[in-house]
C-alpha cells in the first residue's frame, strides 16, 4: 500500500533523514520508535507533504507522491494527526470536525456520527470548545478530525504524549478499533512499550537511519530494545 524506498532529507545543513527504506502494508499497524531527534516526525512531516524531501521516492498506492502538496495528500487518502494536537481551541468539537472533512464535497454527517460512536466523549462534548476539553479529550478530537477526510491510511505522531496513563490505554485501545474497521495506520510514540505491543511490524529509528526492523512482539523481546527503550 505505502512505501519509502532511500528517502533523505535536510533542515539546512543537517541531515535529518538518512536513506531511509520501509514499507507499511494495508490494513497494518507500523511503529516508528526511537529517541528524540531521531527523525521520526520529520519522517511523517515528509510524507504528509509539510517538509520537501532532498531525494528518494514515497508511494502510496502505486502513485509517487513524493513532495506533493499537503492538499494533495488528503485528497489521495493520506492523514497525519500532529504531535501537540493541534486543534482549533477557539472552534467547538463540531466545528473542529467539520473542519477535518474540508475537502469533501459529500456529506459527512455519518461520519460525524461514527466518529461519536469511537469518541463518545466527544459527542457529549460536542458544543464545548475545544481549548477547554482534556488533554485526553484533545488528543481523541485530534484523532477524529483526521478521521474526517475517510483517510486510507492515518499517521499519528506521538498520540500519548503528556497523558495519564489510564488515557493512555484507551487511546490505543481507539488506535486498534480503527485499524480493526479498515484503516493503515503509521504510529510515532514515546511510550515503545505500548507500541511495540500494538504494531504489527516495527522499526527502529536512530539519527535518521533506521537500524532495526521486525515484528512489534519480536522487537519486545530484542535486549538491545529493551535496553535503549524499554527501560529494561
Amino acid at each position: 500500500m505505502f512505501e519509502i524506498r532511500n528517502l533523505k532529507v535536510n533542515y539546512g545543513g543537517i541531515e535529518a533523514v538518512r536513506d531511509i527504506s520501509f514499507s507499511v502494508p494495508d490494513g497494518s499497524i507500523v511503529t516508528l520508535i526511537g529517541a528524540n531527534g531521531a527523525g521520526k516526525s520529520t519522517t511523517l512531516r515528509t510524507i504528509a507533504g509539510l517538509v520537501k524531501a532532498r531525494s528518494g521516492k514515497i508511494e502510496f498506492n502505486g502513485e509517487d507522491i513524493t513532495n506533493k502538496e499537503p492538499t494533495y495528500i488528503v485528497q489521495r487518502g493520506i492523514t497525519l494527526v500532529p504531535e501537540g494536537r493541534k486543534i482549533f481551541a477557539d472552534l467547538t468539537v463540531l466545528e473542529n470536525l467539520k473542519i477535518g472533512a474540508y475537502l469533501r464535497k459529500d456529506s459527512i454527517y455519518d461520519d460525524i456520527e461514527w466518529v461519536y460512536t469511537l469518541f463518545p466523549r466527544l459527542k457529549e462534548r460536542h458544543w464545548q470548545l475545544g481549548g477547554t476539553l482534556s488533554g485526553g479529550e484533545q488528543q481523541m478530537l485530534a484523532v477524529a478530525r483526521a478521521l474526517m477526510s475517510r483517510p486510507k491510511m492515518i499517521m499519528m505522531d506521538e498520540p500519548s504524549l503528556g497523558l495519564a496513563p489510564l488515557i493512555v490505554k484507551d487511546i490505543f485501545k481507539i488506535i486498534k478499533e480503527i485499524n480493526r474497521q479498515g484503516v493503515t495506520i503509521l504510529l510515532i510514540e514515546q511510550n515503545a512499550n505500548m507500541a511495540l505491543q500494538t504494531a504489527d511490524m516495527a522499526y527502529v529509528m536512530e539519527t535518521g537511519e533506521i537500524t532495526l526492523s521486525g515484528k512489534g512482539e519480536e522487537l519486545l523481546r530484542n535486549e538491545d530494545v529493551k535496553k535503549a527503550y524499554l527501560g529494561s
